[in-house]
C-alpha cells in the first residue's frame, strides 16, 4: 500500500505526482477500468484526481469509465458535472461518465444474498432480514475497479469511504435501506466516528460478494486541504485513512453547549444532505439544548424522498419503533434520515420527547417545517457573527459544518438510557 501523509496540506501538483505513481503500479493494461467516485456533496480535489486517472490510465487501458456513486442523490446536471470534475471534463475522448440509478432495476445486478441468520449475527440481533445484494451492473462489466473518495466520520457507517462507495453508493434499494436503518437503530452518537461498526461489517460482507478485482484510493481532508493519500487494497487503504481522519476530523470539546449554530455549506442543496450539520454536532449539544441548521440557500427537503418525509415527518427512533406496524413499510432509509435529523429521544406514554430541539433556518417555509415536525426560524433574523466567540456562554457557531465531527473530550455520548 502507498501511504502519503506528510503532516501538511498536499497541493494538486503533489497529488498528481503521488497518485500518478500509484496508478502506474496497477495492472490495468488493456483492461476495462471503472473508477467509482463521489458526487459533489463531498469535499475533495476531484478535478485533479479525475485528470490524473484519465491521463495515466486512458492511454493504456481498453476502456475507462467513471461512475458517480450517488446513493439516492439526484443525478448531477451537465453544469454540476463540469464544476465537479473540472475544466478538462471533455478533454479525454472515449472516457465515459456514468451516474448511478439506484431505483432502476435494469441498472442493477444481484451478486448474492445475506441470509437472515448472518444478518442477525452482523447486527447483534437488531435485524433478522434476508437481503439481496444488488449493485450497479457496471462493476461486473469491467475488469478492474478503482474506488476513490474521502474518508470522514459518518453517521451510518462510522467512517465514510472504502467499500461504502459500493454500499450504499452504487447499491440497489435493499442494501441501501437496511444499512441506513441499522445505523439508525444503533443511533448516530454511538456510530459516528467509530471505525468498526455493525454497518461497516455489513458493507464489507456485501463487498466480498462482488467478484471484480479492485484498488482503493482513500483521501483524507482537513477542511479544504488534502492531508492524506492512501492507495492499495480497498480495506487496507480505507483503514489507514480512517485512522488519520479520526485525528484530523474529530474536534474534542471540553463542554456541551446549550445553543449550536451549524452553518451548512452550499454543497448541501437539500436537507437530505444538510442533515449532516446535525449529525456531526449532536454529541456536543447539551440535554434540552437547541441546534440550528443555518442554510439560507436551501429550499428543498429532499428531491428523491421529499414526498415520504412530508408524510412521515422527523421523529426519534423510539417514536417509530413504538408504532412499528404503522411505519414498517416506509422506506427504511427515509426513517433513518428522519431519526438522525431529529436526534435521539424517548417515546413513552404516547409522548415523544426529543433530547434536543432542531430548528431549520433555511429557505424551507415555516409551514413545511412545522408539518415535518422541525422548528423554524427566519434565516434573515440570524447574524452568524453574533453567535461567534461565545463558547463560555454555552453558544457555539460552526461554519462549514457537516464533515468535522464534534465530540466531548471526556468520551461521553448522548444516551437514550439516561433520558
Amino acid at each position: 500500500m502507498i501511504a502519503y501523509a506528510p503532516g501538511r496540506p498536499i497541493g494538486d501538483g503533489e497529488l498528481r505526482e503521488r497518485l500518478g505513481e500509484a496508478l502506474a503500479g496497477l495492472d490495468v493494461r488493456a483492461k476495462r477500468v471503472l473508477a467509482i467516485i463521489p458526487d459533489d456533496t463531498r469535499t475533495l480535489p476531484m478535478p485533479a484526481a479525475f485528470e490524473t486517472i484519465a491521463e495515466v490510465c486512458a492511454p493504456q487501458v481498453r476502456t475507462l469509465s467513471f461512475l458517480i456513486a450517488l446513493g439516492t442523490h439526484p443525478p448531477l446536471t451537465e453544469a454540476e458535472l463540469a464544476r465537479h470534475l473540472g475544466p478538462r471534463l471533455h478533454d479525454f475522448p472515449g472516457v465515459q461518465i456514468l451516474q448511478h440509478r439506484w431505483d432502476d432495476p435494469a441498472a442493477l445486478a444481484q451478486v448474492g444474498t445475506i441470509v437472515r441468520e448472518e444478518m442477525a449475527e452482523i447486527s447483534g440481533g437488531l435485524l433478522r432480514e434476508e437481503v439481496p445484494v444488488r449493485v450497479n451492473r457496471a462493476v461486473l462489466e469491467h475488469d478492474f475497479l478503482l474506488i476513490l473518495g474521502p474518508v470522514f466520520p459518518h453517521e451510518v457507517a462510522g467512517f465514510s469511504g472504502g467499500h461504502k462507495y459500493f454500499f450504499p453508493g452504487i447499491a440497489g434499494p435493499d442494501m441501501l435501506h437496511i444499512s441506513h436503518w441499522l445505523g439508525a437503530l444503533i443511533t448516530n452518537p454511538k456510530v459516528n466516528g467509530h471505525r468498526d461498526t455493525p454497518v461497516r461489517a455489513l458493507i464489507e460482507r456485501a463487498a466480498g460478494l462482488v467478484p471484480t478485482p479492485r484498488a482503493g484510493i482513500s483521501l483524507v481532508m482537513r477542511g479544504q486541504s488534502l492531508v492524506g493519500l492512501f492507495v492499495g487494497e480497498v480495506k487496507d487503504a480505507w483503514e489507514a485513512a480512517a485512522a488519520l481522519s479520526a485525528e484530523v476530523n474529530i474536534v474534542w470539546a471540553d463542554r456541551a453547549y446549550s445553543t449550536v449554530l451549524s452553518m451548512a455549506p452550499t454543497m448541501y442543496r437539500e436537507l437530505w444532505t444538510a442533515g449532516k450539520c446535525m449529525y456531526k454536532l449532536e454529541p456536543v449539544v447539551e440535554d434540552g439544548g437547541t441546534l440550528i441548521i443555518y442554510a439560507p440557500h436551501l429550499h428543498e427537503v429532499s428531491v428523491t424522498h421529499g414526498k415520504w418525509l412530508r408524510e412521515v415527518g422527523y421523529h426519534t427512533r423510539d417514536y417509530f419503533l413504538a408504532q412499528w406496524d404503522q411505519y414498517r413499510n416506509v422506506p427504511w432509509a427515509v426513517l433513518a434520515h428522519s431519526t438522525h435529523v431529529k436526534g435521539i429521544g424517548t417515546y413513552r406514554d404516547g409522548m415523544e420527547r426529543p433530547r434536543i430541539e432542531v430548528i431549520l433556518a433555511t429557505g424551507i417555509p415555516e409551514n413545511v417545517c412545522r408539518r415535518i415536525n422541525l422548528g423554524y426560524r427566519d434565516p434573515t433574523t440570524i447574524r452568524p457573527e453574533a453567535f461567534m466567540g461565545r463558547e463560555e456562554e454555552g453558544i457555539l457557531a460552526v461554519p462549514n459544518a457537516g464533515e468535522m465531527l464534534w465530540r466531548l473530550a471526556d468520551g461521553t455520548v448522548p444516551d437514550i438510557d439516561r433520558l
